[in-house]
């Protein structure tokens, strides 16, 4: 991998973590237009996603920094709850992550047509958030867990995380800026904890070997973009315009499935 393909992966990843159009999926897409294999490059895949995890904690500095507080209070409040909804949302990407690594692991083979197919999926969620108006409901335990589920089919290259979490959110009823707050704020333990495993991979792999050129590149051009992208992705969706993404969606998946 040259710099010029480090930086364009990374601000790929960067972009559509955020953004409604799957970032996995724009990966296997990415390593396709550009002749590229990188299911082993584990350094590289590690560094982007912490750089987008980073670009979530700064953008939501003040929310992580507040809940941490209410944390240590040691008392149940609506922001303790709040954070147990988190809890909840983990348990089924927890469970798919420890039980079904093989199995995950066996979809980012650049398979296109399963990449397109589940674009057109994501553009179907996005389109069906126009078909409920009333957003004025709350979080509870039942609907975390049900986004919790979302997030966990996006597993799937062409999912969208975000598309799926936002849209499952606004279909059950909750607000706009709860629905986009805690699509985004659920993702950061499940990352971590898949950093984390990945670390300890990159240690048991003594021949590894890491250019810290490219992950450098790779990291700020995932940083920056995941900082615009979510900046962006939050105004679009409190003015109730994600489902334009969905067109976008519709078109890359059929171009996908042509090409594959």
């Amino acid at each position: 991998m040259d710099i010029l393909k480090a930086l364009l992966l990374g601000i790929v990843q960067g972009l559509t973590e955020f953004l409604p159009v799957s970032s996995s999926g724009h990966i296997e897409l990415g390593k396709a237009i550009l002749n590229m294999n990188i299911e082993d490059d584990l350094a590289f895949s590690l560094i982007v996603h912490l750089a987008t995890v980073l670009s979530t904690i700064l953008v939501f500095r003040k929310d992580i920094g507040f809940l941490f507080k209410e944390l240590f209070k040691f008392e149940w409040n609506e922001h303790t709850r709040f954070i147990s909804y988190i809890l909840i949302s983990m348990i089924p990407i927890a469970i798919l992550g420890l039980c079904f690594e093989a199995q995950i692991a066996a979809l980012f083979t650049g398979n296109l047509t399963l990449v397109g197919i589940s674009l057109l999926v994501t553009g179907g969620l996005l389109l069906s958030t126009t078909l409920f108006k009333s957003n004025t409901g709350e979080l509870t335990f039942g609907k975390a867990f049900l986004i919790g589920l979302a997030q966990a089919a996006a597993i799937i290259p062409g999912i969208s995380r975000s598309g799926a979490t936002i849209s499952t959110a606004l279909n059950l009823g909750i607000s706009k800026e709860q629905a986009a707050r805690f699509s985004f704020l659920m993702v950061l333990l499940p990352i971590i904890g898949a950093s984390l495993l990945q670390i300890k991979e990159i240690m048991e792999a003594p021949s590894l070997s890491v250019d810290a050129g490219i992950l450098g590149v790779g990291f700020l051009g995932a940083f920056a973009s995941g900082v615009a992208a979510c900046t962006l992705m939050l105004n679009i969706v409190k003015k109730g315009k994600i489902s334009y993404f969905a067109y976008y969606c519709f078109v890359v998946g059929i171009l996908a499935i042509i090409f594959a």
